[in-house]
């Protein structure tokens, strides 16, 4: 099949499995909105990134390297998915000796038993996912997708809105969805077929990790970067000039990240489609001008996405947030439009991630992203000081933004392809000024945030155009199979 059209049949199959999953996600933010006050979101948001922050260290990022290794025809599945689970298990008896430690951390107290839970099962799931994907068994992934998020919807109304058991009700009902999702996979992809410690190959098991360890830092490093942006807002009460600081305000910037995470869960289900056909066409002799039409396109897709996002900002954020439990969440929307473009600069940077992968010059990505991190962290000291929330959601894109500029520049040394820079700024300048209409003028300069949006539309439609042709062909053929 041309590449071209396995990437976008891939993409609509983990859509298609997606769509239904994301709404559901969707209904979930009100849900927790309507039930569960600023302070304990704050907790409760600091918990899920804490989860996020160990799972790489204590599984090695093996994950990583079973889809990389997974779909190299090179390496036998059974020892690349045996290899990722000794060293899983490894790390997993690692993370229960060094628990204690985590008792060390205020907003853990009362939850440690939920964490472990929860850090357990994310990882299990991860890795039967990942190797389920390596196997090409794209649709049962979609459904495995689609069939998680239920279970994750299902558990959060019993235990959230029904028992009322708040933040320990949301990390049981993610525990719970996440060992149920790798029951699943591990009886119907029949998993259990390709572990067998016989075939435990050190070589390989050197090879992934060589690949999978830089990879540690640097999710940890992209974690810091979303983390200490809560941090730094919920702890610098009493430090700051600003007075939009403080355990309330840190909530407020967590469901301010609610709309901006659709364009985020957009870019996953591509990114999910992409990295597999960047791996398979690693070695073909027309990658650079595949990765030319794919990233421009990309780049316009979701640039539009972006603006039309910060257009109906207000009503997308009176979608997802329940405001009449508490209405301070109103002003959520005030932080959202810098953080949708933000993102955006986030989903660049993980398209260009797939080249480090392909080429397995994985260590790139750790340096990349300690200059994102340490970016991050500096300017956080800086803007929240002075403007609060306002600083912290600035401090995140330009952290996103200087890592796209590094990214742009180094991984075009592994695998050159052309890139429209002016395209590309213009963009953003657009882009910004429907976010400071937006915030200043939310009512009458919504008519130029029209107009905005209308340029990037001629501006980007050329791209826009050749993916659209290259869908209805994928359609087509999906509508004569069925």
């Amino acid at each position: 099949m041309n590449k071209y059209k396995k990437l976008a049949q891939n993409t609509a199959i983990f859509a298609i499995g997606s769509f239904g999953s994301k709404i559901l996600l969707l209904l979930l933010t009100r849900l927790y909105s309507g039930n569960i006050n600023s302070v304990d979101t704050s907790t409760k948001s600091l918990l899920e990134q804490t989860a996020n922050f160990i799972i790489p260290i204590v599984t090695f990022s093996i994950a990583e390297a079973v889809i990389r290794y997974g779909l190299d025809r090179e390496y036998d599945k059974k020892e690349v998915f045996t290899s990722a689970c000794i060293v899983e298990l490894a790390g997993m008896v690692i993370l229960l000796l060094l628990s204690p430690l985590l008792r060390l951390l205020p907003y853990t107290d009362g939850y440690m038993t939920y964490l472990l839970a929860y850090i357990l099962a994310s990882s299990f799931r991860q890795l039967s996912s990942q190797f389920v994907r390596a196997r090409d068994m794209t649709r049962l992934f979609a459904l495995d997708g689609i069939l998680a998020t239920l279970s994750l919807f299902c558990f959060n109304v019993l235990f959230i809105s029904v028992l009322h058991w708040g933040v320990h009700g949301f990390m049981l009902a993610v525990f719970l969805s996440d060992f149920c999702s790798g029951v699943f996979l591990w009886i119907v992809a029949k998993l259990w077929k390709f572990f067998d410690p016989k075939v435990l190959n050190m070589d390989v098991v050197r090879v992934m990790l060589r690949f999978s360890i830089p990879m540690i830092p640097t999710a940890v490093l992209w974690i810091i970067t979303g983390f200490s942006d809560r941090l730094f807002v919920r702890y610098m009460d009493g430090f700051a000039v600003s007075k939009d600081v403080g355990a309330g305000a840190a909530g407020i910037y967590e469901y301010a990240s609610k709309v901006p995470n659709l364009i985020s869960m957009v870019s996953t289900i591509f990114f999910q489609a992409w990295n597999m056909s960047a791996i398979t066409e690693n070695n073909s002799s027309d990658k650079g001008e595949f990765y030319r039409r794919i990233f421009s396109a990309y780049q316009a897709f979701m640039f539009l996405g972006a603006a039309a996002m910060i257009v109906f900002v207000q009503p997308l954020s009176a979608f997802l947030i329940d405001y009449s439990r508490y209405p301070e969440y109103r002003t959520c929307y005030l932080y959202t439009p810098i953080l949708i473009i933000a993102v955006v600069m986030m989903s660049f940077n993980q398209f260009l991630s797939s080249v480090y992968v392909a080429t397995q010059k994985t260590s790139h990505s750790m340096w990349t992203a300690l200059i994102a991190a340490a970016t991050n962290i500096i300017l956080n000291i800086i803007l929240i000081y002075k403007w609060g929330v306002q600083g912290a959601v600035v401090a995140t894109f330009a952290s996103y933004f200087v890592c796209y500029l590094v990214r742009i520049v180094d991984t075009r040394k592994l695998i050159y392809f052309p890139v429209a820079h002016g395209r590309f700024f213009l963009n953003v300048i657009v882009l910004f000024a429907m976010s400071i209409l937006a915030i200043t003028h939310p009512a009458w300069g919504i008519i130029a945030e029209l107009v905005l949006f209308a340029f990037m539309v001629m501006f980007n439609f050329s791209a826009v155009r050749m993916v659209l042709k290259i869908a209805g062909k994928v359609l087509g053929r999906f509508r004569r199979s069925a």
